[in-house]
């Protein structure tokens, strides 16, 4: 038979250790061990946590621990020779929750861990909602005043979210008002011990003799409220407004939940949106390019007249400043970009392609056939 390990090396602390390092060192060990955290090897996660609750068991006795630190294992050995040792005697773990629900590790951790935990049975605060809304550009531009209409829960006027009068309410007698209760097994040296909702009151600690004739005894009503938002003047996609209170109604009479508009950007059928500023294509004749002219070109509160110097190239920004959208955090304004587009035409005249070959003549140009040969002749690096 293999000897045993020494208790202090399996709980990973020093022989000088501390009751609340000891305690500390378990809490880690024993959630991390547990079989019910370890579905793909529970015999050897069982095993490791019988060494680590047996260990437990000598050090955080101060008897225990000092008969082992002077004589060993053989000094306690009694209590784990006849398969297990005596719970009763164990009064550390008389409420579980004083191994896993304190120190940092609270009753949520527990309620992951362990399917339970201390279940609160007064007021709670409500679900939170999300809301999405589609705005246009031209309401991120100005800002804007919108009303929607949110169905959710409120807590019923009638029993304040009791479920039912007062006089109609007693406590659960199965879970004797904790709305949970604790089942033991044992396991060889241990004993785990499985925390779940009590089936009575679903976890309550409470049950109703006469349900509020309003709500049925669920404490809530459904409703839809008509609710005014403001839009802010350069609002992003994805940004969220809350709405205290605006949410689901809380459980038990609790304080109802928040309320999240998300904002979305419907797309502009001239702009784009690049941050605060606005991009758009400026369609130009060859010859107003080639000759320079002016065009009108649309912003978000008109036109903007834009020179087009002659000889401009495709793909030539112009900048119309101040003409974008305004900073949310009120730091000024963007700007609007205008970019080139020469447009070439699809449908020519027989004379009209005439004359642009005489054109192409005059000022140089040439065929494919003029390239003498060379793959990169008449071609040049982008500046």
């Amino acid at each position: 038979m293999a000897s045993k390990r020494d208790y202090y090396e399996v709980l990973g602390v020093s022989r000088t250790a501390s009751d609340d390092e000891i305690k500390k060192a378990y809490r880690s060990l024993a959630m991390k061990h547990h079989p019910d955290m370890n579905k793909n090897s529970p015999k050897q996660a069982e095993e490791r946590f019988k060494e680590i609750s047996e260990a437990y068991e000598v050090l955080a006795d101060k008897e225990k621990r000092a008969r082992y630190d002077t004589y060993g294992h053989e000094a306690v050995a009694s209590a784990f020779r006849t398969g297990g040792f005596d719970w009763s005697d164990f009064t550390h773990y008389s409420d579980i929750s004083d191994i896993f629900g304190g120190g940092g590790f609270g009753g949520s951790i527990f309620d992951q861990f362990f399917g339970g935990g201390r279940r609160r049975s007064g007021p709670m605060e409500g679900q939170s909602l999300r809301y999405d809304i589609e705005v246009t550009l031209d309401e991120v531009a100005k800002g804007a005043d919108k009303e929607i209409r949110v169905p959710h829960s409120v807590t019923c006027k009638t029993c304040s979210g009791a479920g039912a009068k007062p006089g109609d309410i007693k406590t659960c007698p199965m879970c004797k008002g904790a709305g949970q209760i604790q089942r033991g097994q044992k396991r060889g040296y241990s004993t785990f011990v499985t925390i779940s909702a009590c089936p009575t009151c679903k976890g309550a600690g409470k049950q109703t003799t006469k349900p509020c004739t309003d709500c049925g005894g669920e404490g809530a009503v459904q409703t839809i409220s008509t609710l005014s938002i403001s839009i802010p003047k350069g609002a992003d996609e994805g940004m969220r407004l809350r709405i205290r209170g605006a949410g689901e109604a809380g459980p038990n009479g609790g304080p109802p939940g928040d309320l999240y508009v998300v904002v979305h950007i419907a797309e502009h059928e001239v702009f784009e949106r690049d941050g605060r500023d606005l991009v758009v294509e400026a369609p130009v004749t060859f010859s107003q390019a080639a000759l320079g002219d002016q065009v009108h070109v649309p912003t978000l509160d008109g036109t903007a007249l834009v020179t087009i110097p002659p000889g401009t190239q495709t793909g030539t920004v112009f900048r119309l400043k101040g003409k974008g959208l305004p900073d949310i955090g009120g730091h000024g304004t963007g700007d609007e970009f205008v970019t080139v587009a020469i447009v070439t035409p699809t449908k020519l005249t027989a004379e009209q392609k005439d004359l642009l070959r005489k054109f192409g003549e005059s000022v140089g140009e040439y065929k494919a056939s003029d390239r003498k040969g060379t793959v990169f002749g008449g071609f040049r690096r982008r500046p």
